[in-house]
Order: C-alpha cells, then sequence, then structure tokens
C-alpha cells in the first residue's frame, strides 16, 4: 500500500539525502584516494546506521507499516547491490583503473544508476496502481532470476560490453591514458576523452540491468514509491565504501547467489499471492480475488531476508576457513 507520509517530511528527507549525495561527490572529487580498512569501515557503519535511523523517524512519523517496509527493502536491496560488487570488481580490472580513482568512478556511476531507478521506480508505480496484474509478471521473473541463481547462471561472473559501450568506443576520440582522472585530455594538440567516460557508462549502465531485478524485488515488499526510492537511496549510498571494504572478501561469500535466491523466490511467490488475492484476470477465478490467497506479513519477509543472509555468510565464512586450513 501507499502510505500516507507527510509531505514535508517526505521533502526534508530527499533534500538531505540529495544534500548527502552531493558532499560526498565534493570531498571524493577534491582528494581521490585508496581508502583504508578503517575509513571504509567507518563510512559502512555510518551509512548502516543512518538507514537504521531514518527507519526510527519512519516509524515515528508513519508508524510500524512504512518502518518494516522500508527496512525490509533496505536489506533487500543492500543484499542484491552486494551481488553488484562483483561485476564492480571485473569492470575496474577490465579497464585498469587505478585505484585511487575507483572511488570517483563508483560514486558517479551510483549516481547516475539512482537518476535511472528513479524513473523505473516512477514508472513501475504507474504500472502498478492502473495494473495490478503485473505482479504476476514480475513475480514469475524473480522466481526465474533465482532458479538462474541456483544453477550458477548469474551475470555477475563475466561482463560483457554492451552495444552502448561499443559505440562510444567507434565514435568518442579516446586517449588510452585515465591523464589523473581526467574525463577529458590533450595529446599533441587535439582533445581527446579519456577511458574514464567508458568506465562511468560501463558501471552505470550495468547497474541499471541490476535493477531489472532489484525494482521488482522491492515493489513485492512496498507499493509505495518513497520508500522504495529511499530503500535504493540507502542501499546504494554505501556502496562504494562497502568496494573498498569487502575487497577480496567478495570471493570468499561463496553461497551469497544461493541467499539471493531465497529472498527473490520467496518476494516472487509473494508477489503471486498478491496478485492473485487483488486478481481482476477475468480467465483467472471469472476475474474475482481468490480470498484463500494468504498474504505474506512484512515480519515474515525481514525474517527470511535476514535469515537467508545470515546462513549464507556464515556457511561461506566456514566454508573458506575450511579450504584454508586444508591448504
Amino acid at each position: 500500500m501507499v502510505h500516507e507520509l507527510p509531505t514535508w517530511f517526505q521533502a526534508v528527507a530527499l533534500t538531505s539525502m540529495v544534500v548527502l549525495l552531493l558532499a560526498d561527490l565534493v570531498i571524493v572529487g577534491r582528494r581521490p584516494h585508496v581508502p583504508s580498512m578503517r575509513e571504509s569501515a567507518l563510512w559502512v557503519a555510518f551509512y548502516v546506521a543512518l538507514a537504521l535511523v531514518f527507519g526510527g523517524i519512519l516509524w515515528v512519523v508513519g508508524g510500524e507499516g512504512p518502518a518494516g517496509e522500508f527496512v525490509a527493502g533496505w536489506l533487500t536491496e543492500y543484499s542484491l547491490s552486494v551481488d553488484n560488487l562483483f561485476v564492480f570488481v571485473i569492470i575496474m580490472t577490465r579497464f585498469a583503473v587505478p585505484r585511487e580513482y575507483q572511488q570517483r568512478v563508483l560514486l558517479v556511476g551510483i549516481i547516475v544508476a539512482l537518476v535511472l531507478r528513479a524513473a523505473f521506480i516512477l514508472a513501475g508505480a504507474a504500472v502498478i496502481e492502473r495494473f495490478v496484474w503485473v505482479f504476476y509478471l514480475f513475480g514469475a521473473f524473480l522466481i526465474y532470476t533465482a532458479v538462474n541463481l541456483l544453477r550458477g547462471d548469474d551475470e555477475a561472473d563475466e561482463f560483457q560490453e554492451n552495444a552502448l559501450i561499443r559505440t562510444l568506443r567507434r565514435v568518442l576520440p579516446l586517449h588510452t591514458t585515465y591523464d589523473d582522472g581526467r574525463l577529458r585530455t590533450v595529446v599533441d594538440g587535439k582533445r581527446l576523452f579519456t577511458p574514464m567516460v567508458v568506465v562511468f557508462v560501463a558501471i552505470g549502465s550495468t547497474d541499471v540491468l541490476f535493477a531489472l531485478d532489484s525494482i521488482p524485488a522491492i515493489f513485492g515488499l512496498t507499493h509505495d514509491p518513497f520508500i522504495v526510492f529511499t530503500a535504493n537511496l540507502f542501499a546504494l549510498m554505501g556502496l562504494r565504501q562497502l568496494y573498498f571494504l569487502l575487497g577480496g572478501l567478495l570471493e570468499r561469500l561463496v553461497y551469497l547467489p544461493y541467499a539471493l535466491a531465497a529472498i527473490l523466490g520467496f518476494i516472487g511467490v509473494k508477489l503471486i499471492l498478491e496478485a492473485l488475492h487483488g486478481n481482476r484476470l477475468p480467465f483467472i477465478n471469472g476475474g474475482h480475488g481468490i480470498s484463500w490467497a494468504p498474504q505474506v506479513p512484512i515480519w515474515l519477509s525481514l525474517v527470511v531476508i535476514l535469515g537467508s543472509l545470515a546462513v549464507a555468510t556464515t556457511a561461506s565464512l566456514l566454508r573458506t576457513r575450511s579450504q584454508e586450513a586444508l591448504d
């Protein structure tokens, strides 16, 4: 459902988040560097704490419903964003981005992805409001994605340049070096673009592809566009620091795809049950809703999400530790 949160609260919250993102962009732009583990850990802790505080404020302003939906949505988006990091690592390696410029690449790519995701969210909210049957499609797509993850058909295993990147390579006059992280440089009197432009497009467009999973997933937890967008925003805000904090630990999370499969499969079933409950398709139950179709409470969604992540993380660390002991 769409919650009746005060307009002033939504305006203040979104403005504050935009200001925080711009401040982050200015800091990174003025001082590009490789953050230490301590710095990364502090920033990740800050953004996680900020998300939890925002959830608490939502509880005070709007009640248990929107607060629970936000936390469930944020956890889902955050866990799916960790999967994004595998692709980010591959892209950074593929384009040989110097580590001191990787913060800037991640931040700009995330901002581009946020703008595009906002368009996805607005479009999705408009479609859902008019056509409830789209939940059948969302649910089926999430279940399909979960099955692919279980089978090992994970897009994070390999990065392939899309048509837009290949077109940029053909059309833009590109130089081969990053030239202190600039977008353009001058070589022999000619103004050329640096590979940074291509990397920005690669990061941003790849994250939008991940939105094809994450946006339907969070709409399975809440229909409120404000909560959908803020959950995405908080998940992506801490992603840059998480990239440097996890580093090589990403390879140790061997069971993460199974946790994501469980979460996406669960939300997919939840969406289909919700579609059955509010069914209007004439060839299903004569166009009437199916009253016996259970409605999944938000607390159960939280249990499944947290439980899946906890089990996968613990099992992954135990497995890698045992393998290291054998080696």
